[in-house]
């Protein structure tokens, strides 16, 4: 039985979330640790569509105690190496790798998790590539590369946004959208300018709704770029439509909605329902609320199995969603206190000043109801 290479702390996937915690745990000293990665650095953000930007904007307002709100480490802006306020996903990977690069993050590529066993004193990860052990976990996966394609009898019949390269490369003239929110919008707005005719089938009318926050509602971004191909006769918006089946014939697709209709698509109709969670790799470790919520402690730790936290766009607290950037990078110094406190570091309250006055540490909850966006 191979011997099991042992760490302080693993932190799975190199995404901005997992490589935003490295380079702290880098600046606060922590030696033994390690980042497991299955691609590359960044690779959701590689796999996006070429068309497709962040949607929160990139400013370097560093000299004003304001911080970029796509950066992972205070000291940095996106938008100042890029010269742009909305990356693409190749130059936000870039960003990212320039930070691993810096803080020279001790990662190892190409490795599969598959499983995760609490031990007695820590826990064990298995992978393609045999097992690791270690203190801690924190589980930094996203959420692109795990499409929901299994919403209804047929979704994988339809093309999911998540494999689409370029929307120039969808050669009908006439396409059916599925969905509603911002996948789904930025598919048809890239679409339209692409010369084609475009009908969105949503459940709810998204493109209506006033939330601030763009968690729930579109986002500015999103809403601008609508608003300029809204009054085009080539889009349609359809409300009210719940996707109950597609089937392929020989002339095309046929799509069931809820109440009976039934449309024809000529062409292969893409499909924007977003992702499921990768916590479905690891389910058992935590617990879930009368929402199917995660349910974690105040430090983001999981109250199922001890020692293992969550950072990413899939932490909830009460009523707040950290599904971007710059929500759920205000919990890196949390967890990272946290499991330094717990390995006896002396820590450099100086790091932790920093992520403070950068708005990157959020360690009070009590803020975050439902008026507060945070």
């Amino acid at each position: 039985m191979n011997r099991r290479l042992y760490y302080d702390v693993i932190i799975v996937g190199a995404g901005p979330a997992g490589i935003g915690l490295g380079a702290l745990f880098k600046q606060m000293g922590l030696k033994n640790f390690l980042l497991l990665e299955r691609d590359a650095i960044g690779s959701s953000f590689k796999k996006w569509p070429e068309e497709t930007r962040l949607l929160t904007p990139s400013f370097p307002g560093h000299g004003f105690g304001l911080l970029d709100l796509n950066a992972v480490v205070p000291s940095t802006s996106p938008g100042y190496t890029f010269q742009t306020e909305h990356l693409s996903g190749e130059e936000y990977a870039d960003y990212l790798e320039a930070v691993a690069q810096h803080f020279e993050l001790p990662i190892k590529f190409g490795v599969h998790v598959t499983g995760l066993d609490k031990l007695e004193e820590g826990f064990a990860i298995e992978t393609h590539d045999g097992d690791y052990e270690a203190k801690f976990v924190v589980w930094a996966c996203g959420e692109f590369q795990y499409p929901h394609n299994n919403g209804f009898p047929g979704a994988k019949l339809c093309l999911h946004t998540s494999n689409v390269a370029s929307w120039g490369d969808i050669e009908d003239d006439e396409v059916i959208v599925i969905g509603g929110y911002e996948s789904a919008i930025d598919a048809a707005i890239n679409l339209i300018h692409y010369g084609k005719k475009v009908t969105v089938l949503s459940r709810g009318a998204v493109w209506e709704d006033d939330n601030p926050d763009p968690s729930i509602a579109l986002s500015p971004f999103t809403f601008d770029r609508l608003n300029e191909v809204i009054d085009d006769e080539a889009l349609t918006l359809k409300r009210n439509c719940t996707v109950n089946r597609v089937e392929q014939t020989e002339e095309g697709y046929l799509i069931s909605l809820e109440g009976g209709e039934v449309i024809f698509s000529s062409s292969r109709p893409i499909l924007a329902t977003g992702f499921r969670s990768s916590l479905s790799l690891i389910i058992e470790h935590f617990s879930y609320d009368e929402n199917n919520m995660i349910k974690l402690t105040e430090l983001d730790e999981s109250t199922v199995s001890e020692g293992l936290f969550l950072i990413g766009p899939q932490v909830r607290h009460k009523e707040v969603i950290f599904c971007f950037i710059y929500k759920f990078r205000q919990r890196f110094a949390v967890v990272a206190r946290e499991i330094g406190k717990q390995l006896g570091m002396e820590l450099n309250d100086e790091v932790f000043e920093e992520y403070r006055r950068s708005n990157m540490l959020l360690d009070d909850l009590s803020c975050c109801d439902n008026s507060c966006q945070c």
